[in-house]
């Protein structure tokens, strides 16, 4: 027997650049497309749906499709979307969304940002485990990246 998918998945590190940079490379949707590997279009507004093709080689066929829940300038963005939704043949509408935040905390020079998606137990069954598994090495990707950015950008 398997153990059971974990409803959340949490990643934390500390960035090599002020609070006020990582918060611009989180909550301008441009920006955000550039170390995430999207072309979004509009802006993070609380409320909107924002939405844009993918960029990561492999996956330009998909669009990426957020609603924003909470902007709460230099502490927290937060939007749901549908997690590792990539069959093209299958319509997720009717599937709840999972919450994904990204949390900043000021740790003297540095950021330390915590991203959490949650909603996991929520996703049905039959592909929880695999949206689970390929968000979390995901996330793991994604942490990179945005250090990389920012990092690259305090320089």
């Amino acid at each position: 027997m398997s153990a059971p998918i974990p409803d959340r998945i949490e990643k934390t590190a500390v960035l090599n650049a002020p609070l006020a940079r990582v918060w611009r490379a989180i909550a301008d949707a441009k920006e955000f497309g550039q170390w995430f590997g999207a072309a979004l279009e509009g802006a993070f507004v609380e409320g909107q749906r924002t939405r844009g093709r993918i960029t990561h080689r492999g996956y330009e066929h998909l669009m990426l499709e957020v609603t924003v829940e909470r902007v709460e300038p230099q502490r927290l963005l937060s939007f749901r979307w549908h997690p590792y939704a990539v069959d093209l043949r299958t319509d997720y509408s009717s599937e709840p969304p999972t919450l994904v935040e990204f949390r900043l905390e000021e740790a003297g020079r540095n950021t330390t940002l915590t991203i959490v998606e949650s909603g996991f137990d929520r996703i049905p069954a039959e592909r929880r485990a695999e949206a689970w598994r390929q968000n979390d090495e995901g996330w793991t990707a994604q942490m990179k990246a945005i250090a990389e950015h920012v990092g690259r950008q305090a320089a």
